[in-house]
């Protein structure tokens, strides 16, 4: 934990405040109880929740298998593992798995993102070029859906398309539309409730790692840095490694008005 406080008077003054037996892959900051704690996952399967006061933690859970993917939003946890396994926690309730299911995608799951701001489901997304949408409770599962993504058509044969990694996924905290954002490059927005695209952005000079909207969900950041999704032998020291902010302008994160409505 790094104090942005602490000012010239401290600085890089760098605090522990997790361990794992295995890399921790995710880091999510909660409210549990009234407090601020770290929830972390790793590649030893385990959740673990930090008071950052003291350096045991407060609770921890085993998952099925090594965690790849986490998010966090009002009293909801999705922790998304190899082996296609999400587990669905309650905060209040941080050892007990509320719903634990395989992931409804084929392939090795790349990121979990939270709808908002009704937090009663979640986006995931693969290596497969596939995002899901899946709700948490039974009652809802008709709504459930998955679609095809950052894919492209070969420039060699039209019968043959190239897959990319879905990276990051971000639900806009206002409209309830959402991004993602892959190895290709790209970026999109989505309606997920009309099941439509709103819009497509070219490929930006490099895989976007990691997005996010700031909390007025009037800016998008994107990080562009390698993702590995092609081994090593891809990265090299002139790889772009930069944040962009791209404004949102107009309506094109605002969901596509019903039928019959105006």
């Amino acid at each position: 934990m790094l104090d942005l406080g602490a000012g010239h008077t401290q600085p890089n003054q760098a605090q522990q405040v997790a361990v794992h037996d295995q890399p921790i892959r995710c880091c999510e900051s909660i409210i549990a109880q009234g407090n601020q704690m770290l929830v972390t996952g790793g590649w030893d399967k385990m959740v673990k929740y930090w008071d950052l006061r003291s350096p045991q933690p407060a609770a921890q859970v085993e998952c099925k298998e090594r965690v790849y993917a986490m998010d966090c939003k009002n009293d909801m946890l999705v922790v998304g593992t190899a082996d296609r396994w999400v587990h669905v926690l309650n905060i209040a309730q941080p050892t007990q798995f509320y719903k634990v299911i395989q992931s409804p995608l084929k392939w090795q799951t790349r990121t979990v993102s939270i709808f908002s701001p009704e937090a009663n489901g979640f986006a995931i997304g693969s290596i497969e070029g596939r995002c899901a949408i899946q709700y948490v409770e039974d009652k809802d599962s008709s709504n459930n859906f998955s679609f095809k993504c950052h894919r492209q058509n070969s420039t060699t044969d039209r019968n043959v398309s190239n897959v990319h990694a879905v990276n990051s996924i971000t639900f806009h905290p206002v409209h309830g539309t959402f991004s993602t954002a892959g190895s290709d490059g790209t970026f999109h927005f989505w309606d997920k409730d009309a099941k439509h695209r709103l819009k497509g952005y070219p490929e930006v000079g490099g895989s976007i790692c990691s997005t996010a909207f700031d909390r007025t969900g009037n800016i998008f950041a994107y990080a562009v840095s390698y993702d590995w999704s092609k081994g090593y032998a891809q990265n090299n020291a002139q790889y772009p490694n930069k944040i962009m902010l791209h404004p949102i302008q107009g309506d094109e994160c605002k969901p596509r008005p019903k039928a019959g409505k105006r």
